[in-house]
């Protein structure tokens, strides 16, 4: 059966529209990630340290900041409550230039950073697999997501 210029013209019109979708899920992915991954990729002439959390609130923990190198401590920084873990902890981090807020640093705190696009993943992988019906690739962008997802949950 041949198939003719219009039902043609529908796929590819289908298959640019759903590559569309699967290059939005994951430029959003990237930007709302680099928001805390630059902090952590571009670290270097930033003020590391380590954070003692002496507190939690409903977003974010607080708590003293002792440098790594010589430079002034700060009494109180904050974090978000899904990177601290329990009160009296101590972790390494990095200062957000000019704030008091800072960033938990090492593969814990990288892993964190990239959630965003581990999320955009595991949803690009469904358009890649369902809409643009590449199942094999699909297949790997879901995996790829879902692992990156994984890893945070246990380095966490």
């Amino acid at each position: 059966m041949k198939r003719s210029s219009s039902h043609r013209a529908l796929v590819y019109a289908r298959n640019a529209a759903m590559g569309c979708v699967v290059l939005l899920l994951l430029v959003a992915g990237v930007l709302s990630s680099w928001d805390e991954a630059q902090h952590i990729v571009l670290a270097k002439g930033r003020e590391h340290g380590t954070m003692a959390v002496t507190g939690c609130g409903a977003d974010v923990c607080t708590g003293p900041f002792t440098p790594s190198r010589p430079a002034a401590a700060r009494a109180r920084v904050t974090i978000e409550k899904s990177v601290a873990a329990r009160r009296g902890e101590r972790f390494p981090v990095v200062v957000k230039p000019g704030t008091d807020d800072v960033v938990r640093t090492g593969t814990p705190g990288f892993l964190h950073a990239w959630v965003p696009l581990g999320g955009a993943l595991l949803l690009a992988g469904l358009v890649i697999g369902g809409g643009l019906r590449l199942t094999r690739t699909g297949w790997g962008t879901a995996i790829a997501g879902a692992a990156l997802l994984v890893a945070t949950f246990i380095a966490l």
